[in-house]
């Protein structure tokens, strides 16, 4: 009998786990709004607020970066070719996690951020890395913070190709683009209006000092 409680009480144990890490990594169910993405994920605000003050960056810029690239699925990978038209093939590249980083350029942000043990599925480390790479279509390109259009034309082209004007040869690039731009302008928006109220819940005791 008490084996059996053991045993029951460990699966029980087990399944809560699994539900919460479950809900800790699923996308937020309203991904049109900023406000109810931040009030469901919690965390992910500071999380957003830290790498827009570490690298001078736009909120809302880089959260429609991340919309555009995983729609928030922390371990979201680019979807198979496809052969003869059905049979599964390879994935296009090694892109992988909220913010679609290549292998290589994740290991570049590591070693320049000195964020040695970031993972892409985690949602803290992906937004830095979309400030650091943001920070660096500026000083490479000058891209300001909140052109967002701009942003993520060197996003997906690498600063040196964005110089080249690589995009201009590709017209559903651009049109990718401009969706990302008016996204950030409505985040930007939306954020107008539940900013300070997330800056009040997101105030630790030690901030005030």
């Amino acid at each position: 009998m008490k084996m059996s409680f053991l045993r029951g009480a460990r699966l029980g144990l087990s399944a809560l786990v699994l539900l919460i890490a479950g809900c800790a990594t699923s996308p937020p169910h309203d991904l049109d709004n900023v406000c109810s993405i931040f009030t469901e994920k919690k965390g992910w605000y500071k999380s957003a607020k830290r790498s827009a003050d570490r690298w001078d960056g736009d909120i809302a810029t880089m959260m429609a970066i991340i919309h555009q690239e995983s729609k928030f699925e922390a371990k979201a990978k680019p979807p198979r070719k496809k052969i003869l038209g059905f049979i599964p093939g390879f994935r296009p590249s090694n892109a992988y996690g909220y913010s679609q980083a290549l292998t290589g350029t994740w290991e570049r942000y590591k070693r320049d951020a000195g964020a040695y043990g970031a993972d892409r599925d985690d949602f803290d480390d992906a937004i830095d890395f979309i400030g650091w790479y943001n920070k660096l279509s500026y000083k490479e390109n000058g891209v300001s913070a909140t052109n967002a259009r701009a942003l993520y034309l060197n996003y997906h082209e690498g600063q040196g190709g964005y110089a080249r004007g690589t995009y201009k040869a590709k017209a559903w690039l651009m049109g990718v683009a401009d969706k990302v731009h008016v996204r950030a302008g409505r985040y930007r928006q939306q954020l107008n209006t539940c900013q300070g109220r997330l800056d009040a819940a997101n105030k630790g005791w030690f901030d005030w000092f």
